[in-house]
């Protein structure tokens, strides 16, 4: 029996650096796993997660979804209890893989970077499962982090923004060492964290050494004030 990696996946820069790594350790990563939440979501990465399909066919690994509809977790009041309820379809999901004849699931991985909300349940499930986690970006400096990314060639859209001092300008936009540096001096005045760790703004990787084709976005911009996102009108891969 094969040992099969898991990677949780969304298509933004941190599940796709995690997945990056597991490959350049050699980790026989052979399905992603995409959860795509109905709305604000205490675990997952919420915007643009439909792309994760082209994400998949470019780096050529099967991908397994999990819908809205499975999560169950709407009228769960406490975060806590809502963070349980909306892993539980995951783990669901991770089990039926286990099951599968000749699959022997050695572990997962996780972009988590510093949100012990998300990561001790991940390891809590790991646990139950009895598989592994491999979680290369938890502790890490974020600077250090961004910076090789850039230096690894992931082209990294920012997709949503929710934080004083970014503005519509931002969506769209690379995340790129330019980006990096601003984003740095927003840190000093407002406390943004230079990966968003707090939700401060939302990516997805169009490009990098681990895909095979770029995707390519047509978009328009939403504004809602203080916040924003962008809207994908049409997506192919290039």
């Amino acid at each position: 029996m094969t040992d099969h990696w898991v990677s949780l996946f969304s298509g933004g820069k941190d599940s796709s650096w995690a997945l990056y790594r597991a490959l350049e350790e050699g980790l026989n990563v052979s399905r992603l796993l995409t959860v795509h939440p109905a709305g604000d979501s205490y675990m997952y990465h919420t915007p643009a997660t439909h792309l994760a399909e082209l994400a998949a066919e470019s780096v050529g690994i099967d991908l397994v979804e999990v819908e809205p509809d499975d999560f169950g977790a709407d009228d769960v009041d406490d975060a806590g209890a809502q963070g349980d309820a909306e892993l539980e379809p995951m783990e669901v999901a991770l089990r039926e893989l286990a099951a599968t004849d000749g699959f022997g699931l050695a572990g997962v991985t996780a972009g988590a970077v510093e949100s012990e909300f998300q990561t001790s349940r991940i390891r809590a499930m790991c646990d139950r499962l009895g598989i592994d986690l491999f979680a290369p970006l938890w502790g890490k400096d974020p600077v250090a982090l961004a910076e090789a990314m850039f230096e690894a060639g992931f082209e990294i859209r920012i997709v949503q923004v929710a934080a004083y001092g970014l503005d519509e300008s931002w969506l769209g936009r690379r995340y790129d060492a330019d980006a990096l540096d601003e984003l740095l001096d927003l840190r000093e005045e407002y406390g943004v964290h230079p990966l968003g760790e707090g939700g401060e703004f939302e990516t997805f990787v169009v490009g990098g050494p681990h895909m095979n084709r770029r995707i390519d976005l047509s978009y328009r911009t939403v504004w809602e004030g203080d916040r924003g996102h962008v809207e994908v009108t049409d997506a192919e891969l290039v």
